[in-house]
Order: C-alpha cells, then structure tokens, then sequence
C-alpha cells in the first residue's frame, strides 16, 4: 500500500544534524523533488557533516560500558573533560581537555579544521552550525556567543541534544556540529 510512497533514508545523520536532513527534505519536496530523489540526494551527502560534543561527567560512559570503571575514576580524579567525534555512525574519542572552557575551544578548532579540509568553507558560508546540548540550555546560550564570535557569518541553530545521545552521555553535554549546505539551498536563494 506504501510502495514508492514511503521511503527510508540512511545518511547516518542523529540529532541536529538530523533535523537538517529533514529540513532539507523539505526544501527539496518544495523545489518538486519526489519521494525517491530526495532520498537519493540526502544519502548522496551523508558525510557533509560532522558532532564534536563534551560531558560534564564520565558517570554515563561508565554506565554505558563506553569506558572502565578505572578510566572513568581517573578521568573524574584529574577532571577530564572528553572531546568526541560523532562522524557517519561512529562515536569515537577526539580529545580530553582539563575544563569545560578547554573542551569549547577543542571544538570550535575541530570545527575550524573540518571547515578547512573537508567541508571547504572555512568562513563557514556554506555550512550550517549547530549547538547542542543535554539538559545545559543556559551554557549552551553562553557557547553560541562564543560561536558567533568565532564563525561571524555562520547560520547557527540551538537545539537540545537527541535522547538517542544523551541517554549516554548525560546532562551537562555540549556539542557543536557543522553541515555543509546542499547546492540545491543555494539555487532556491
């Protein structure tokens, strides 16, 4: 009853980056795409974009498995901040930072260097960036500041993480994510 009605897009998207997808769904159902072109279009730019996010505690990767019990004692012990990089569907570790001013900063650099080689657009016209956060709304306010400051003219959203990544990470996270635009947002302007 569904066929060629309903289609299943797999472009390894998750929060806020999501959100993007499904609004650039829409600008190409608006431009007169079907169902099975915009499909196609989205998987075709899965990897345009990238989540680096920090925790504010090791206490939910430690819950998760995601790191030792031991990691996790010493890691709060020398109030380790971890930097991790969300690309594709893998989480993986990008770096540990000492505060949470430290972990803002690795991210913003990490997003400059994505900016720069593999996203190219390293005034960030062509891109849009995303602030997420887990339960942190008045810390993430603060880090757009920061954000606006570093990206002057970037399109930044704010959005409260997905649960499908805060579930492991906690409250207190934040996360700062880039997705190049498509071409067609730049034919619709």
């Amino acid at each position: 009853e569904y066929e060629g009605k309903v289609f299943v897009v797999d472009n390894h998207r998750i929060s806020v980056t999501q959100y993007q997808s499904v609004k650039d769904a829409m600008m190409l159902a608006d431009m007169g795409m079907d169902g099975a072109q915009i499909k196609k279009r989205l998987e075709e730019t899965a990897a345009d974009s990238v989540i680096f996010v920090t925790v504010d505690t090791l206490k939910y990767l430690k819950k998760g498995g995601r790191i030792t019990p031991a990691a996790a004692a010493l890691g709060t012990l020398l109030r380790i901040k971890p930097v991790l990089i969300i690309l594709g569907e893998k989480l993986d570790s990008f770096a540990k930072a000492r505060t949470m001013k430290q972990a803002k900063t690795l991210m913003m650099n990490a997003i400059q260097k994505e900016l720069d080689e593999r996203l190219h657009d390293s005034e960030c016209k062509d891109c849009h960036l995303a602030i997420a956060h887990s339960d942190n709304e008045e810390a993430a306010l603060e880090f757009k500041k920061e954000v606006e400051e570093r990206f002057p003219d970037a399109d930044i959203y704010l959005a409260p993480l997905s649960l499908s990544i805060a579930c492991h990470i906690g409250p207190g996270s934040l996360a700062l994510t880039a997705t190049r635009k498509m071409e067609e947002e730049h034919e619709k302007n």
